[in-house]
């Protein structure tokens, strides 16, 4: 080509190489950002859907499940799934696209020759899905030993107050270990084998080279293929490998984003058993009439907890339950707000089943306050409103008020601001419940359930957080689980459950006249003996 024409051409060529590049810019750019803000996203909103999923889930799912193991999917596991969304498609694109081209090319120069290098590259592939099959089993196990791990600390830092009170920071640290241990083993045991993956995998590539040197060597030999052309076919062979070394790479993320994505499948594949009916319908006007109806209950398909329970308690009653631990008590106040469904029979809220009442309606009916306390991290009023989060600033007093905790809340520093600490640690006993009692006022639900709200407090403060009880439980339909006795005297009807079922029934003086089992436990606590 004359000199002139090349020197002619140039700056064209230099003009399109730089556009190439240009665009390449931009692509590159697109990848790296918008990729990545693609898998943000993407984590996002799985992690929404999955909290959201979590959130419909019954009692039944999380007496079996633990807290650690979801945070463990909630967290990591989402991440690397958004990872392999954005990387994965990318690199399989680009890494499909370079071999297929590159194979193409090399069928032209030398068919025969290609035929042997397409041999050698079927057996590594078997040889690569027979070891991702296996990666994906160990980093499966993985993910389950992580979720042990936050599990344990998760454990251990809720309880530590618990734990430097028996001083068995020992036993803390034996009980991560083991599971620290557990997580390193399964981890080494990932690495190993994807040590024999991209080992293997580098064996083979190598055995590609001495393939084409041997063929080509032979060829040339029978003089069926040019030196040149062996030169030509081994440089083609390098771009037909690098997307191979891309996608071996590219291995460790795919399965630790495929193992995450089978957690996270299995949880929002599973269903909630308590949902609502399509004609479910919204409780109005609630008068607070209670019938439990046949019931039998069951939890897993176990020990009969319930067996044919049959009970009436009339709007505006109080009604009280005591009897040994184990006897169903909560069982049966857990069924009226439908955290658990019967195995059999019906709970009824003004003659309407509780499993033809939106959930919604049903739970925003029913006030509960319970022994364990929960207080979330943030400030008094935040949790006062949790009860009711639209009310106004004068409601919120009103409750603290009728619950007796304002004047204690306006002698802090920051009133209603101030902030209570994780599980309200800044606050007593005597002090949560009272929050607790205002959630409740604030509420102002026509039935109430009061399971063993005074059973951890000491003899001062359970009598003064009696008296907003009692204000509180004033014309509303109201059940009390208690072990202190004394704190159900003037229940309307008191209701004695073993393991048999219901045993007694009957007011105060009725059931101490009868000198049955009620009349022992009695007899029992005022001779200072505590019934637990």
């Amino acid at each position: 080509m004359d000199k002139h024409i090349i020197l002619h051409l140039i700056p064209y060529i230099g003009i399109i190489l730089i556009a190439i590049y240009a665009v390449k810019y931009f692509c590159q750019y697109f990848i790296a950002s918008w990729g990545h803000i693609m898998g943000a996203r993407m984590e996002n909103n799985m992690r929404k859907d999955l909290f959201y999923h979590l959130q419909k889930m019954p009692f039944s799912y999380y007496d079996e499940k633990n807290t650690g193991q979801m945070m463990s999917i909630l967290v990591s596991d989402l991440f690397d799934i958004s990872e392999l969304a954005h990387h994965g498609p990318e690199n399989v694109f680009i890494s499909g696209v370079k071999i297929i081209g590159s194979f193409i090319i090399l069928t032209f120069i030398n068919p025969k020759m290609t035929i042997i290098l397409l041999a050698v590259t079927v057996i590594m592939v078997i040889f690569s899905v027979y070891q991702n099959n296996r990666m994906q089993k160990v980093f499966m196990d993985n993910r389950q030993k992580m979720g042990n791990i936050n599990a344990s600390v998760q454990d251990s830092l809720l309880g530590i107050r618990i734990v430097k009170s028996f001083a068995n920071e020992r036993i803390e640290r034996e009980k991560f270990d083991k599971n620290n241990n557990a997580y390193r083993i399964s981890r080494e045991h990932s690495y190993k084998i994807m040590g024999r993956f991209i080992a293997g995998n580098a064996f083979f590539e190598g055995l590609l080279y001495v393939v084409i040197l041997v063929t080509g060597a032979f060829f040339i030999s029978k003089g069926t293929l040019r030196i040149s052309d062996l030169a030509i076919y081994a440089l083609y062979i390098n771009i037909f490998i690098n997307p191979i070394d891309i996608l071996i790479n590219f291995a460790e993320q795919f399965q630790k984003g495929f193992a995450g994505f089978k957690r996270f499948i299995k949880i929002v594949d599973t269903e909630p058993n308590i949902v609502d009916k399509k004609d479910a319908v919204t409780l109005k006007n609630v008068k607070g009439n209670i019938e439990y109806k046949n019931v039998y209950f069951s939890y897993n398909d176990q020990k009969q907890i319930l067996d044919n329970v049959n009970l009436k308690i009339d709007a505006g009653k109080k009604v009280a339950f005591v009897g040994p631990s184990g006897g169903g008590k909560t069982t049966i106040c857990s069924l009226l707000p439908r955290f658990y469904d019967v195995s059999s029979g019906s709970v009824m809220i003004d003659g309407i089943d509780v499993r033809d009442i939106a959930l919604e309606s049903l739970r925003n009916s029913i006030g509960i306050v319970q022994q364990d306390v929960y207080l979330f991290s943030g400030t008094l009023r935040d949790n006062i409103k949790y009860g009711k989060p639209e009310a106004s600033e004068e409601d919120v007093i009103i409750a603290a008020k009728e619950a007796n905790i304002h004047d204690y809340i306006m002698s802090l520093d920051n009133g209603y601001d101030t902030y209570v600490g994780e599980r309200g640690v800044k606050l007593s006993g005597g002090q949560k419940q009272r929050i607790s009692i205002a959630r409740v006022f604030l509420e102002n639900p026509p039935i109430l359930i009061l399971d063993e709200a005074t059973s951890a407090l000491d003899n001062e403060s359970e009598s003064f957080i009696q008296k907003s009880l009692e204000k509180l439980a004033k014309n509303r339909t109201t059940i009390i689980i208690a072990h202190r006795l004394s704190t159900i005297r003037n229940a309307d009807e008191i209701i004695v459950i073993d393991d048999e079922g219901i045993k007694e029934r009957g007011n105060h003086e009725e059931l101490l006249e009868k000198g049955g089992t009620y009349s022992y436990y009695y007899n029992m606590q005022f001779e200072g003996l505590d019934i637990k």
